[in-house]
């Protein structure tokens, strides 16, 4: 049985569920995972907020490439296959306005607050219905979190028609469990699936890979792991379906 896994920058499926990808694997499926918001950085200016976190990132213009070989290795770890998707991360795309072109993201607070563009969501949803596997199951963001490409990625997925499961966004849950227990009191159900200590290592070492992105979340890695270990340790990590 295959499993894809939308995932919408080159690491959420690994900070998110990547314990529960390995036992998958390890258990015979075949699980791909898919970054959407992998497309190469577009050529021209920046926006000043891109330059911030490429100099947070301690990279430049080759930023995809390096985070790419960042997620292939973290999908080695894991034992998935992995496809990019040609999209822009939301942070080097421009609104195409009468008067100028304007940077989706000006700042932190646009990466929750920008809409999903409207014909990103159509074409998404359109390559979603032509590379899908049959009978595979699809498992979409819940964008928790309200993150941009969050959102898009779900629209797109719902929009596809396809069944989906779906997976709490690590580490925003963090900040999100009111509304994860009301989802689940609203009629959404979390499958049983075991992570073994085996299985916490792999995902710790799927996160590890990610070095340009430790920053964006911790002081030190010595603390994305005790966040991971913590976050498996009260059952975090696994799947949804809406009954």
């Amino acid at each position: 049985m295959d499993w894809i896994y939308l995932s919408p920058h080159l690491d959420d499926v690994a900070f998110s569920c990547g314990g529960l990808v390995w036992e998958q694997v390890r258990s015979g499926h075949h699980v791909l995972i898919w970054p959407i918001c992998a497309g190469l950085v577009p050529e021209g200016l920046l926006s000043a907020f891109a330059q911030e976190l490429h100099l947070r990132w301690k990279m430049g213009p080759e930023a995809v490439i390096l985070r790419r070989e960042e997620d292939r290795q973290a999908c080695e770890r894991l034992g998935a296959e992995i496809r990019f998707f040609d999209i822009p991360d939301c942070i080097y795309r421009y609104r195409h306005l009468a008067e100028s072109d304007q940077p989706l993201i000006q700042g932190e607070p646009d990466l929750y607050a920008a809409e999903p563009e409207s014909d990103l969501i159509e074409a998404l949803a359109k390559e979603f219905r032509k590379a899908s596997v049959d009978n595979a199951k699809i498992v979409c963001p819940m964008a928790l979190g309200n993150h941009v490409d969050h959102r898009l990625t779900r629209l797109a997925a719902e929009k596809s028609g396809l069944l989906l499961h779906y997976y709490a966004d690590y580490p925003y849950v963090l900040r999100s469990f009111q509304e994860l227990e009301q989802m689940e009191t609203g009629g959404w159900m979390r499958l049983p699936a075991p992570i073994s200590a085996a299985g916490l290592v792999a995902w710790k070492a799927a996160v590890v890979a990610h070095q340009s992105q430790i920053s964006s979340f911790w002081t030190s890695l010595d603390e994305a792991w005790l966040a991971i270990q913590n976050y498996w340790a009260g059952g975090g990590g696994r799947v949804w379906m809406l009954k």
